[in-house]
């Protein structure tokens, strides 16, 4: 009898356990542009056949990470465009840009390490206005090859910013990815992307000093 009583308890702890899940996966959105992402003004245009981005994130440092800015530490910004189709799930292109920032207190600048699609360089600021025009924001940033996206369909732009991320190996992937011939920012069935759409967009994850996701108006190409 207390066998029998010990495994249907235990067997209503799984059921209990399997239903919370199930009701957690279903309240997830069944699309990524369902996601209820706050949506961003950006500018989407068309050079020969490349497609790309300009818009802007300077919130993501805020005055506690001017702060940070100015003790002399590293902070490292780290942004991820995720080119999604309308209605899909699965990302097809990622565009990355990763500033590393430290305020030099001898010579009173802030040394910049810039790495984006096809631009890897080193430069300084004088003030954290500086900071922010090199470091949050994306000015003509590539994006997609047009010719591999579909006239009639919509896309749009999942954007993930992190402020000192608490894992190093996530800027150790955004600098391989950054580094892939001609800048390409294509994604293939074998890449790595760093997480799933739903650990990335949907779930409030610690995964730095200040998080920002949001997501560009539907475009076509």
């Amino acid at each position: 009898m207390i066998l029998a009583n010990c495994v249907h308890s235990r067997f209503r702890v799984a059921l209990v356990a399997a239903t919370f899940a199930l009701g957690f996966l279903n309240a997830l959105p069944a699309h990524a542009d369902d996601a209820k992402l706050p949506e961003r003004a950006a500018t989407i245009t068309k050079e020969k056949t490349t497609l790309r981005a300009s818009f802007g994130y300077r919130d993501a440092v805020d005055t506690k990470i001017q702060g940070k800015l100015t003790s002399g530490l590293p902070t490292v910004i780290a942004m991820r465009a995720y080119l999604l189709r309308t209605g899909e799930d699965a990302p097809i292109a990622l565009a990355v840009r990763s500033c590393r920032v430290v305020y030099d207190l001898w010579d009173e600048v802030f040394r910049v390490h810039l790495e984006a699609p096809g631009v890897v360089r080193d430069t300084a600021a004088v003030n954290v206005e500086g900071v922010l025009r090199i470091c949050a924001e994306a000015k003509e940033m590539p994006v997609a090859d047009s010719g591999s996206l579909t006239a009639e369909k919509s896309y749009f732009l999942a954007v993930l910013v992190e402020v000192n991320p608490v894992k190093p190996e996530t800027v150790e992937q955004m600098r391989r990815w950054v580094s892939r011939p001609a800048g390409s920012t294509s994604i293939g069935p074998g890449d790595a992307l760093f997480g799933s759409f739903a650990g990335l967009f949907l779930r409030d994850l610690t995964t730095a000093d200040r998080i920002l996701r949001f997501r560009t108006p539907a475009f076509k190409p």
